[in-house]
């Protein structure tokens, strides 16, 4: 689920740049202890899941600073286990504090909702009611965003290839703000289409929604209803609601969250599009659904329709070389574990965390939910890659007898020269001031030791990038691991690395990547400038009069007041950009449209002080000749010459600022993000 602040894109990590990375869980550190055996595989009974478990589970959550956490896990059509530990409420007093029950304790399960809405699309497509692969818009009231001929389909929208920007203005409810109805979140201020369908995932909380309003326009429905009765009740899910906010009998048995133990509680948060987040269910319910995924539930999917859904949604014809690395299937994560396929989907609110994983030709899921975010950024995020692998190792370990080295292809070191450089995430906003965060959040890849490349993104349990090596023609897999990452490219040009299902890298182009160092390069000369003009201040009114041999022109003084303006304005602007950055990384809510607006006016002010800059300058440049006559020697020379280089460096601060605004979409009219 993607959160309205930056912090909760895709799961709930310190910097955008790893949330956006999260949907899959893909490319996120590993925990440092995994409770796997190694081996052979374990019988999966409920004495052993649940002795594994409380092996693990009560010390990670003491460890995470996370208050409460359930489990549950199915295998051959039964629930093996469901499980609580920890507390869905702390109350005042350590007596009132209520444990986790996975019977009746309700988690938000964040965008593990979409499998949901991709359940709800498949059932009536298994009714002939919808097609995969028509056009949707010929289905809806509303106009989608067009900027390519080919059309959006449905089966474009449930695997994230519809080609629409991620923009997170209104996916949580502000303070006070009541739910929007599903044609309002899809169209009021909808995203803009910049790839072309079909070719490019992107993870999109918006295109869900669509799909979800396909299937509402398509049979008269409410969403909730065709929720209702198409997934929630002939799964038997008994206590999975939809409802935001709660009625008031799930209100008393819903978990609260917490960013970490001790912190205060996380207000319930209303999602939209409803669709792409949603859902509150217990541990029960998410066994049943589980258990009607793999196609132990009558009246929800066939199993043709499940096989349908299970299956990667698109091919080579669309996604070229990206086709053989993981896929996106119909709503669903698509990853190999230790040889099995895995099916699965992530869920991140601001303090829920959850994840559902089948194994589909195993017949087994696991689901594991959390209610903080805990101590550390990556908290949750370990806890449950560490429990998703833990099942994996200990129940289904690798079929072969002993692991094969990955041996290099002959291309390896070629290939790897062409993958080296500096890529931009697929999952971004273009439209939006936020566009700037992404410009500056470069992936990169370099290589590694001999033929192997490192990219910064996919990293192990320290943190540290992980080797992969080309194991076919554009193919690279990781080392001692199972992350799998394939290239498209064209004549040897790489056109994208698909980093996971759903989220694509792209060469970062040209002028974003040199932004960092035309931003960073032009805000220290600003800084330093204005340092000076207080200094220069300070020492006119120290003295009482115009420096000493200042023969400044009438324009140049006014010059020279106007950079003062632009200076100060960025001091502000700087100020309220920080703001800006602090409400969407944290829980104080979305920032004001009154201090976006003025950052953005004051930005523009100070990239305007180009033009007093310039006038500085040429005053400057007008005077030397007769100052150089007046003063004759070397010393007065070098000091005129310092001075005209100094205002042409203030010229290319304020150039290079305006660059960084209008590359970066500060100043954008569009204050959404």
């Amino acid at each position: 689920m993607t959160h309205a602040r930056l912090r909760t894109a895709g799961g709930v990590v310190s910097t955008l740049l790893a949330c956006l990375l999260m949907a899959s869980c893909a490319t996120a550190p590993r925990a440092s202890v995994v409770p796997g055996l190694g081996g052979g595989a374990s019988e999966l009974t409920t004495a052993e899941a649940d002795a594994w478990l409380d092996g693990f589970v009560p010390a990670a959550l003491e460890r995470e600073g996370i208050v409460g956490a359930t489990v549950s896990i199915v295998a051959d059509g039964e629930i093996v286990t469901e499980r609580g530990w920890g507390w869905s409420d702390l109350g005042d007093e350590r007596a009132d504090r209520r444990p986790v029950d996975p019977d009746r304790t309700l988690f938000r399960i964040g965008s593990i909702s979409k499998v949901v809405t991709a359940t709800v699309v498949m059932s009536l497509v298994e009714e002939g009611v919808l097609d995969l692969d028509d056009p949707v818009q010929d289905r809806i009231d509303v106009t989608l965003p067009r900027a390519f001929d080919r059309p959006v389909t449905l089966r474009h929208l449930l695997s994230h290839t519809a080609g629409f920007e991620d923009k997170l203005t209104g996916v949580i409810a502000g303070p006070g703000e009541g739910p929007t109805t599903l044609r309002d979140a899809v169209a009021v201020d909808p995203p803009e289409q910049i790839y072309e369908p079909g070719t490019t995932p992107a993870y999109s909380n918006w295109s869900n929604g669509v799909a979800a309003y396909v299937a509402e326009q398509a049979t008269g429905r409410p969403w909730a209803d065709l929720v209702q009765e198409r997934v929630f009740d002939p799964a038997g899910m008994t206590t999975a609601t939809l409802d935001q906010p709660l009625s008031s009998g799930d209100a008393a048995v819903v978990s609260g969250g917490w960013d970490a133990a001790g912190a205060a509680a996380v207000p319930f948060e209303i999602v939209s599009p409803a669709p792409a987040g949603a859902v509150s269910a217990t541990a029960s319910d998410m066994s049943a659904f589980m258990l009607a995924q793999l196609g132990h539930a009558d009246g929800m999917l066939g199993p043709e329709t499940l096989s349908e859904m299970h299956a990667p949604a698109l091919d080579g014809y669309d996604l070229g070389g990206l086709a053989a690395g993981p896929r996106m299937t119909l709503g669903l994560f698509e990853e190999d574990r230790n040889g099995h396929r895995v099916l699965g989907h992530g869920g991140d609110l601001t303090a829920f965390h959850a994840q559902m994983d089948l194994w589909p030709d195993d017949d087994a899921g696991i689901y594991v939910s959390l209610n903080s975010t805990g101590a550390r950024g990556d908290a949750t995020t370990a806890v449950r890659e560490a429990l998703v692998d833990g099942f994996a190792d200990r129940w289904f370990p690798s079929d072969a007898a002993g692991e094969a080295a990955v041996t290099a292809t002959e291309t390896a070191g070629e290939h790897a020269d062409a993958l080296v450089g500096s890529y931009q995430v697929s999952r971004r906003a273009e439209s939006t001031f936020v566009r700037l965060f992404y410009a500056l959040s470069a992936v990169d890849i370099s290589r590694g030791p001999g033929d192997s490349v490192l990219i910064s993104a996919v990293t192990d349990t320290s943190g540290a990038p992980v080797e992969l090596v080309e194991v076919e023609p554009w193919v690279w897999q990781e080392i001692d691991g199972d992350r799998r990452v394939a290239v498209d490219q064209v004549d040897g040009a790489v056109q994208a690395v698909g980093l996971n299902p759903a989220f694509t890298l792209q060469p970062m182009p040209a002028p974003r990547q040199v932004l960092p160092l035309v931003l960073v390069a032009s805000l220290a000369v600003l800084v330093l400038a204005l340092v000076g003009t207080i200094v220069r201040a300070v020492r006119r009114i120290w003295s009482g009069r115009r420096l000493k041999g200042s023969v400044e022109s009438r324009a140049e003084t006014i010059g020279r007041v106007g950079v003062a303006v632009a200076l100060l304005a960025l001091v502000v602007a700087g100020v309220l950009w920080a703001t800006v950055a602090s409400a969407l990384l944290s829980d104080a809510g979305p920032p004001s449209a009154v201090v976006l607006r003025t950052a953005q006016v004051l930005t523009a002010v100070t990239v305007a002080g180009v033009l007093p800059a310039v006038v500085v300058l040429v005053g400057r440049v007008r005077r030397a000749p007769a100052e150089r006559a007046a003063g004759g020697g070397a010393p007065p020379r070098l000091r005129k010459g310092v001075a005209v280089a100094g205002r042409a460096l203030l010229v290319l601060g304020f150039t290079g600022l305006g660059y960084a605004a209008v590359t970066g979409g500060l100043v954008l009219p569009d204050i959404s993000y």
